[in-house]
């Protein structure tokens, strides 16, 4: 089975081919990254309009590097959500037009979903495992028990820490793209100069914050006569330590729950995907994790943690072989959670598919 993938959510347009015993025969991947930057994020409309314009172009390129054409397809898988819609909706409408055209199944792809399965790309990983997802949009503790299946335990009370670096990146006036340009800064710093709070830190349940922790780094910078190169090292590396720990934290409880509820005596497997998830300081930390609470601490390849279209097809594969397909009247969805029955958030308040923002207030 070979599915053509397509990943238009945010500012990479990509197209990849993937086989289903998991062998990626194409994997292209264009970053907008220099239409961004002098705007120091991602500009909505400029995104949309870069994968109109390009699109095709990576289509083309896919398949030519992977030596097939439509005829050896079995389906299109497209990211249908969540993400910025006017992305969403340029590659939901080409992915359903070429199936219409071609006569070829198509799968509209949960974009959490995609980065959740990755690891059965890449690991084979086996159905349960413990998923922390994070991205610049999304920070989540979900138990993985089947495509489709997913629990949610925890999530982010505010910023994502995706975004929470890319603040604080720009805080210390690092450019952009804010995660990587903090990583590199941390190289060279001293993480015990300054001490940064650790939201949620010990906390009940799995829940994250970091919302404190990049007002934490602005006060810090006020507090300085004058801000150095050595002192963005140090902000940074401190920055990296409150963040690993809270994770570290939260992983851990998170564990304690996938165990009770799961039923799991042996060994858990812990899974992080998203594009936090290449930043080598947080791997280090969550792996130290693995060796204590004797957990198999798994991550894809960096190159399949950002957003990617080997993933999304990849999930497609993943529906396809259960049967299950979607209809060309596929609406593209900007929110779109992997557990439906969970508790969503809005600024402060816990509120249940149910009730009211007021009923929900905690």
């Amino acid at each position: 089975m070979l599915v053509l993938g397509l990943e238009t959510s945010c500012d990479e347009t990509s197209a990849a081919i993937v086989r289903d015993d998991g062998t990626i025969l194409s994997n292209v991947v264009l970053s907008q990254l220099d239409e961004h930057r002098p705007y120091g994020g991602v500009v909505p409309e400029i995104a949309a309009r870069s994968h109109l314009d390009h699109l095709d172009g990576v289509v083309r390129q896919a398949f030519k590097e992977a030596g097939i054409g439509f005829g050896d397809l079995r389906g299109i898988a497209a990211t249908g959500g969540p993400g910025l819609i006017g992305g969403v909706m340029v590659g939901v409408t080409a992915g359903k037009t070429m199936a219409l055209a071609r006569g070829l199944d198509f799968v509209a792809v949960n974009h959490l979903e995609a980065h959740a399965l990755t690891v059965r790309l890449s690991d084979s990983a086996e159905f349960p495992y413990l998923l922390l997802l994070v991205s610049g949009g999304h920070c989540q503790l979900l138990a993985v028990r089947g495509v489709g299946d997913y629990r949610l335990y925890g999530s982010t009370m505010d910023d994502a820490l995706g975004e929470a670096f890319d603040k604080t990146a720009k805080l210390l006036g690092l450019g952009y793209p804010g995660g990587p340009a903090l990583e590199r800064a941390a190289d060279n710093g001293d993480p015990s100069r300054f001490d940064l709070p650790r939201p949620m830190l010990g906390r009940p349940g799995c829940d994250f914050s970091f919302a404190g922790l990049k007002t934490a780094v602005r006060q810090t910078l006020d507090r300085l006569p004058k801000v150095t190169e050595q002192d963005i090292a140090d902000i940074a590396a401190a920055f990296h330590k409150s963040a690993a720990a809270v994770l570290r934290d939260r992983c851990r409880r998170a564990v304690e729950r996938f165990r009770q509820e799961e039923g799991v005596e042996g060994s858990v497997t812990l899974v992080v995907a998203g594009g936090v998830a290449a930043n080598k300081r947080l791997r280090a930390e969550l792996t130290d994790l693995a060796a204590v609470e004797d957990l198999r601490f798994v991550a894809p390849p960096i190159a399949l943690c950002t957003d990617n279209a080997a993933m999304v097809a990849w999930a497609g594969i993943e529906h396809l072989r259960l049967g299950r397909k979607d209809r060309l009247d596929f609406a593209p969805r900007p929110r779109w959670p992997l557990d439906p029955t969970a508790r969503t958030r809005k600024g402060k308040l816990a509120i249940l598919p149910h009730q009211t923002p007021i009923e929900g207030a905690q």
